[in-house]
């Protein structure tokens, strides 16, 4: 490529609307790594209820969201039974994922994230019928590779953080799985063009099913737990981080996509690490470090790649939870 060619691509594609998006990116990557932080405060403090701590961001994304579909007067546009569904996924998600906080460190936690890419490969395939290129796959294969380094490295090789690491690490692959089913349900439901119906039922579907599994399985963790103030501020940051990804994430999704949503996502990572060596005073295993640029690679490879699959069920754009991975063109038009 020469000088000109080169001119010629920066200010084509360096512009003032791309660096907005790529600082919307960032807000949400550091959004995310913010609930990540808060999450694994929650625990390290001595709290063991990761159905409270989400039960208070889908209370307030209820109130919230569901205040303004309440004033614009709308009919639900899909069945209810469908958003209680999603509710129910999303709530095994983040219980999951929030749990493993418990057990391992908050690098493992957030690195494994992204072992979401890998099921909802697999589930878009099965359920919607997309189709991905041999590089899509080679890149979803050098994400595993990486995420199999963390587990090395949590095994014991490198000295991974955490009590239990290996079972916080099962519990994040497990959480990964619901999420990536709520992302496929949340693909179909963006199809309608409504986000804030889907934001606002996801919100209060996912507030009853906390309710319910709260009083049935955290009661007697919550009345052992002393109150004070660290706790309340953890627990009003994670809220606060929580809602704030719901409403931010289908602005990026629709002024960037998926592959800027999904390259900015990963720095979300090295907020972890940062964390890890400055707040919790924890050396990190150069293992961490091999598993980022190995994921960074593969989901580059994976993103650069990334063309109109054709789905059998076309949809206008993917929206996204705290830990999902969007699959989806980032700019297919919707047949109506």
């Amino acid at each position: 490529m020469n000088w000109s060619a080169a001119c010629s691509w920066f200010k084509t594609h360096v512009t003032l609307n791309n660096l907005f998006r790529l600082f919307l990116g960032q807000v949400v990557s550091f959004v995310l790594a913010l609930m990540s932080f808060t999450s694994s405060l929650i625990a390290s403090l001595g709290v063991d209820a990761p159905i409270t701590q989400t039960s208070f961001a889908y209370f307030s994304l209820a109130m919230v969201y569901g205040s303004i579909l309440l004033y614009r007067g709308q009919k639900l546009r899909i069945p209810w039974y469908w958003y209680l569904a999603l509710g129910f996924v999303d709530v095994q998600g983040n219980y999951l994922v929030n749990k493993a906080f418990q057990f391992s460190s908050i690098t493992s936690v957030t690195l494994l994230d992204c072992w979401t890419i890998v099921w909802a490969i697999i589930l878009t395939y099965i359920f919607i019928g997309t189709r991905y290129s041999l590089w899509q796959l080679l890149g979803a294969a050098l994400c595993v590779l990486g995420l199999g380094l963390v587990l090395l490295s949590d095994a014991g090789v490198g000295g991974g953080g955490g009590s239990k690491p290996l079972l916080g690490d099962a519990l994040v692959i497990a959480g990964t799985l619901f999420f990536s089913m709520s992302n496929v349900g949340e693909e179909f439901c963006v199809k309608k063009k409504d986000r804030v119906e889907v934001v606002s039922m996801i919100g209060l579907f996912g507030m009853l099913v906390s309710g319910v599994e709260l009083s049935i399985f955290e009661l007697k963790s919550l009345e052992s737990v002393t109150w004070s103030t660290d706790i309340i501020l953890a627990f009003i940051g994670y809220t606060f981080a929580s809602f704030m990804f719901y409403s931010i994430t289908p602005f990026v999704l629709k002024l960037s996509g998926a592959t800027m949503f999904n390259l900015s996502l990963l720095t979300s990572d090295m907020w972890a690490v940062m964390v890890r060596i400055l707040f919790y005073r924890q050396q990190v295993d150069w293992l961490y470090f091999l598993a980022f640029v190995l994921v960074v690679i593969g989901l580059v490879i994976y993103s650069v790649t990334e063309k109109d699959p054709a789905p059998a069920l076309l949809l206008e754009d993917g929206n996204h939870h705290i830990q999902y991975q969007v699959l989806n063109d980032e700019n297919v038009t919707s047949r109506d």
